[in-house]
């Protein structure tokens, strides 16, 4: 009986080898990134309609409940001293500041509806598209 001997050598990758993964890892990363990226700022941007609606709807409550609307969001968390059956607070106060970390602005009366409010979207200031366009309760 005669006995084959072989040889089995193990070299690991070689250096092409190594740059064709590192190639195909950052097509994929090129291709994911920006997809990803972009469904963030939607995100945000859709959770931002939330919160106004949500704000809005706090607006309404504290209306019913004092008999009129308030002078500037915080009231909504905190009681304002001339007011009775105030039954808040309303939000927290985490739900004050759009998801891009500004305030949301606030206009009573209001220019579109009895009280308006907004965020300035992504870049904060009035106008612009896509992320960076305005979300307000009268969309």
């Amino acid at each position: 009986m005669q006995v084959m001997n072989m040889k089995t050598s193990s070299h690991g990758f070689s250096l092409i080898e190594l740059l064709v993964v590192l190639v195909i890892l950052g097509l994929i990363a090129g291709l994911v990134v920006p997809n990803i990226m972009g469904r963030s700022e939607d995100a945000k941007s859709r959770t931002a309609l939330a919160e106004v609606q949500r704000l809005s709807m706090a607006v309404d409550e504290f209306y019913l409940d004092t008999g009129r609307a308030p002078r500037e969001l915080r009231e909504l968390v905190e009681k304002p001293g001339s007011v009775s059956n105030w039954n808040g607070p309303y939000v927290n106060n985490s739900n004050l500041n759009d998801p891009w970390g500004e305030p949301y602005v606030y206009r009573f009366p209001g220019e579109k509806r009895d009280v308006d409010i907004y965020s300035h979207g992504r870049d904060g200031a009035p106008g612009g598209e896509g992320p960076d366009r305005d979300i307000s309760n009268a969309n």
